[in-house]
């Protein structure tokens, strides 16, 4: 496969890196506040601090309005953890985890999602004309949606969420162009010819109070 220009340049400066510095494992989420994350919002005059709180060691996101934290650094190829869950005791709603955000920041920007939606999580989606694929049977494509502009997705094999109101664990791993994705330790779904470009982590508020914790991410060669 012919590398583009960029994708020419991610390579030179990953091989360019320490090799002791590459597994180093990062704590995205310091468990007291949110300074190493910058929101992106769609009512302009709503502050992060309204929709991502920090709790107990747990971020804990309102649902609303539309758009996520992002980190203030950014990825390329990595395995992230986290753990999620739907507030006890409310109705659960959608949510999502961004990978390699690039391009124009808007409350939907164009980056990978790992979907969080209550009963959909480890489906996979790309926005505006970001590149991804998957086998053909569960490969979904919609040009012109009014959020997502132009997309692609790759639906999971099949579910293994626990019931709402409990603790999940997700397990991504994007390394060059594949993608696979674990949820609770299974893995239920993966992708491939991602679009290779960097790009910082997000966490997205879609509808419904969502719970986060334990957000660590480690590089890879």
């Amino acid at each position: 496969m012919k590398k583009t220009h960029m994708e020419l340049l991610l390579i030179a400066a990953l091989l360019a890196l320490p090799a002791c510095g590459r597994a180093q494992t990062i704590e995205l989420f310091n468990g007291k506040d949110l300074s190493n994350w910058k929101a992106v919002l769609a009512k302009p005059d709503v502050t992060k601090d309204q929709v991502f709180a920090v709790r107990d060691g747990t971020i804990v996101c309102a649902g609303d309005p539309l758009g996520f934290i992002e980190t203030d650094k950014s990825f390329v190829n990595f395995k992230l953890e986290l753990e999620w869950r739907w507030a006890p005791g409310k109705k659960p709603g959608n949510s999502g985890v961004f990978l390699r955000i690039n391009g124009e920041r808007r409350p939907l920007p164009r980056t990978i999602e790992c979907q969080l939606k209550s009963g959909d999580a480890g489906d996979v989606y790309a926005f505006h004309g970001m590149k991804l694929d998957g086998e053909a049977d569960r490969r979904v494509e919609i040009k012109g949606h009014e959020l997502g502009g132009d997309l692609v997705g790759v639906k999971k094999r099949f579910a293994n969420e626990n019931p709402p109101g409990q603790w999940n664990r997700y397990e991504i791993v994007l390394n060059g162009y594949d993608l696979t994705v674990k949820v609770n330790g299974r893995v239920v779904n993966q992708a491939r010819k991602c679009e290779f470009t960097m790009g910082p982590i997000g966490l997205q508020s879609e509808g419904g109070e969502v719970h986060f914790r334990s957000v660590r991410l480690t590089p890879l060669n």
